[in-house]
């Protein structure tokens, strides 16, 4: 199933993740990274311009040996998409990218001339794919109302989080690709639940559960998201080179999730609502 990972990129720019105690990742640990994906058949890289330098810190390498998928953020002032790309592909070292989404979708349904800017950069082979990377199933529901069809998104799915599932198997019959992230949930599901926010008190007891009974945990939480039928990737980030290869050991295990009785409200499955750290 290594076919399926997608290489997450946001920790290489910015400290990220409620279980990462280690900070931005260096950029030599982020060769190794690299290096190791691609011994290991991981052949895409997810990156957005929104990442800190994310996207310098990895042109510093070999990308063009991966397909690369970027994001770009809502035009400010005399700015423009192709703009945005074309810093984006200088900052990569590359010439093109395999998708490019935008961040911010909600945002295309009043400036329907930035989707058409993005199809005319589909036309010129400057990107191969274009979509949105999404957080609600409403802001998808508006876009596809609108008429906007996308090539790819990109949405969080995980053992908690499973808002996405219909519509995206709607619209992977339809011939969209289906991007997955937060597989990990932002690394909540590997917190210290005695010394956690008492934020996270509805779930400390599930989150408990996983730990003390699912010997391989991140595996098999990995391995859930890979095996939905809507799944062509999956992002995983990670914080250095031996937490990859472990994640990639953790696939080979057939270990299961226990069913999911309980509802998990919107405030655990969506990190933005979560409460601000440091």
């Amino acid at each position: 199933m290594k076919y399926k990972l997608g290489l997450g990129t946001v920790q290489f720019g910015t400290n990220y993740g409620i279980s990462n105690s280690s900070g931005q990742t260096p950029a030599d640990e982020v060769t190794a990274i690299l290096n190791t994906a691609y011994k290991y058949g991981i052949g895409l890289l997810d990156t957005a311009s929104a990442y800190g330098d994310a996207e310098s810190v990895l042109g510093l390498n070999d990308c063009s040996r991966f397909q690369i998928v970027s994001k770009f953020m809502p035009p400010q002032q005399e700015e423009s998409i192709t703009s945005q790309l074309l810093r984006t592909l200088e900052n990569l070292r590359v010439k093109s990218l395999y998708g490019y989404l935008a961040h911010r979708p909600n945002v295309l349904v009043n400036q329907i001339e930035q989707w058409e800017e993005l199809n005319g950069l589909k036309d010129k082979k400057m990107v191969q794919r274009i979509g949105f990377s999404l957080s609600t199933p409403e802001e998808l529901e508006e876009l596809l109302s609108n008429g906007l069809d996308p090539d790819i998104i990109q949405v969080p799915f995980n053992y908690f989080d499973r808002r996405f599932g219909n519509l995206a198997l709607s619209l992977k019959k339809s011939g969209c690709e289906i991007h997955l992230r937060s597989a990990f949930l932002q690394g909540l599901f590997f917190i210290d639940t005695a010394s956690a926010d008492s934020y996270f008190d509805p779930v400390k007891p599930i989150i408990r559960n996983l730990q003390n009974n699912v010997r391989n945990l991140p595996g098999a939480l990995l391995n859930y998201v890979i095996e939905q039928p809507f799944a062509d990737r999956v992002i995983i980030g990670v914080d250095n080179r031996r937490q990859l290869v472990e994640n990639l050991k953790s696939l080979s295990s057939e270990e299961k999730l226990p069913d999911l009785e309980a509802e998990i409200s919107d405030d655990i499955i969506i990190p933005h609502k979560w409460p601000k750290t440091g």
